[in-house]
């Protein structure tokens, strides 16, 4: 009975439009993943890449257009997850590789994914019960350090204030 009611929960894309950043991907849309909980709303189940001020877990509003395509409008809720987007400077000690980007934040049991092999920009989930300052301090040494640069995409006032 267990796995019929896994079965039955709903995963679908929930788009998100944004302005593009100059200078960064010309994309001005990015589908999450996402379960749906009821009607118009659904928790997103991955990390953004180029969308803010969302994090996996969050909980979103959306519309569902004449195409069947369900576009965020929306948070309804925070899940106090936090969004780091880090890329290997290819001239650095870790070259290209996403892998040595998650080798070393591994002490943290960060979620990651890779955008593209063309790009190896690893989107992580910042857990709410994270060591916030421990991350920090991790992302400041390697930028410093010229492993890679780093943006928050969606920091909640804990990250902040850690």
């Amino acid at each position: 009975m267990m796995a019929v009611m896994e079965n039955a929960v709903e995963k679908i894309k929930v788009w998100f439009r944004f302005v593009p950043r100059e200078g960064w991907f010309p994309q001005d849309t990015e589908g999450l993943w996402a379960r749906k909980i009821g009607v118009d709303t659904a928790s997103v189940q991955n990390a953004p890449f180029l969308q803010d001020g969302v994090a996996e877990g969050d909980v979103v509003r959306f519309q569902t257009d004449s195409d069947g395509l369900h576009w965020a409008v929306g948070r309804v809720s925070a899940s106090g997850n936090c969004t780091i987007r880090v890329v290997a400077v290819p001239a650095g000690p870790l070259g290209r590789s996403p892998q040595a980007v998650h080798q070393r934040l591994s002490v943290f049991g960060l979620g990651g994914e890779v955008f593209s092999e063309e790009f190896p920009m690893v989107a992580f989930t910042a857990p709410a019960d994270a060591d916030f300052a421990g991350i920090k301090e991790l992302l400041v040494q390697g930028e410093e350090e010229g492993w890679w640069h780093y943006e928050v995409g969606c920091g909640t006032d804990e990250w902040w204030n850690a």
